[in-house]
């Protein structure tokens, strides 16, 4: 299982939101290469990118921020956020990124994730946003009435490496993840699952391990900046080294 730290841009600098709310930003590093790096030193082997401007305005904004991430480590990065057109996919797998994320365009332009599926195979992941089980697109500021089920089933059979799974009323609040929505989703569907939203504890790392282990992994922010969580301890528990 893998421990995916996040990088949440917003107007080039690493923040937190709180549900989402771009008002509630919390700035905790002005260059996200610096942050990236030190997230790889500490042992992470992937690392978890959202533009969120991007993901509010609908086309990439934090463009110059990604190119410092992708300059400065090696190991495989994903990004979501902005992207909803082949053009966008296209650039931004050719700049070195290992995987983009569609969200709003999931719901809104299921043949975008097909289709970037079949062209750029194993490098298409969807992220589903929850609230109250409803799928929320644009940057979350829009609910649909789309079940989060409904919408990841649709998915089923079409090369999708991953679904992005995110309870928005957990998210950058720090308490503890929706472990029964996430395991819902993961025994519905065989697409793998990433869980996202909440994870504030290296208790919570253990109860999503435990209780899921079908999970590709778990995506952890705030903690991580907060030092709730410890980076390379919470790598080790996650590949099964200790229970730290």
């Amino acid at each position: 299982m893998i421990l995916f730290p996040a990088i949440d841009l917003k107007d080039g600098q690493c923040v937190r939101l709180l549900r989402g709310d771009m008002d509630a930003a919390t700035v905790f590093n002005d260059d996200p290469g610096a942050q990236a790096k030190a997230f790889t030193d500490a042992g992470c082997e992937r690392v978890h990118v959202v533009d969120l401007n991007g993901a509010f305005e609908g086309k990439p904004v934090n463009g110059d921020a990604v190119a410092r991430i992708l300059d400065t480590v090696s190991v495989p990065v994903q990004l979501g956020g902005g992207i909803r057109d082949h053009a966008t996919i296209d650039r931004w797998i050719d700049a070195g990124l290992s995987r983009v994320i569609l969200g709003t365009a999931a719901l809104r332009d299921p043949d975008l994730v097909v289709q970037g599926c079949r062209n750029h195979p194993g490098k298409i992941a969807v992220g589903i946003d929850a609230k109250a089980g409803m799928v929320a697109v644009q940057g979350w500021a829009d609910v649909s009435d789309m079940p989060v089920l409904d919408l990841a089933k649709r998915f089923e059979d079409t090369g999708v490496a991953a679904i992005i799974y995110t309870d928005i009323d957990r998210d950058g609040a720090m308490q503890g993840p929706n472990i029964e929505a996430t395991r819902m989703l993961a025994e519905t569907v065989s697409i793998p699952v990433i869980a996202s939203g909440g994870v504030s504890s290296m208790d919570d790392l253990k109860q999503l391990r435990d209780s899921i282990p079908s999970l590709e992994g778990i995506i952890s922010g705030r903690a991580v900046y907060d030092g709730a969580i410890d980076v390379a301890d919470a790598v080790s528990l996650l590949r099964g080294e200790g229970e730290a």
